[in-house]
């Protein structure tokens, strides 16, 4: 952070803290009504939407789990199918969720 110096691990932590500081927000012209947080995207606050409720309307065809947006049964899936797409560039070890390999990249 340029005004206190704390330091962040992700640039979404240092977004959050920054406003803090009462640094102005970004243009999100989305609201949602439930909870007023504000979104850039329709789509975004779409799928904010879904976390207020119970819907899933994404199935995975395998084990019948639902989930709230299509990326996440994108990455269920490969549950069943054993892919590890996500390589780390250092030791080589792969996962199946990007967020496992960027989890993993900090023991390095």
């Amino acid at each position: 952070c340029g005004q206190c110096g704390k330091g962040f691990s992700t640039s979404l932590a240092l977004v959050v803290h920054r406003r803090l500081h009462g640094e102005e927000r970004p243009y999100e012209p989305y609201e949602c009504p439930e909870c007023g947080k504000g979104f850039r995207h329709s789509s975004h606050l779409t799928n904010h939407r879904r976390l207020h409720g119970q819907e899933r309307p994404y199935e995975c065809p395998e084990c019948g789990k639902g989930f709230r947006q299509s990326g996440h049964l994108a990455n269920h899936r490969r549950t069943h199918s054993g892919e590890r797409p996500h390589a780390c560039g250092l030791c080589g070890a792969s996962f199946a969720q990007r967020s496992t390999l960027l989890q993993h990249r900090r023991i390095h």
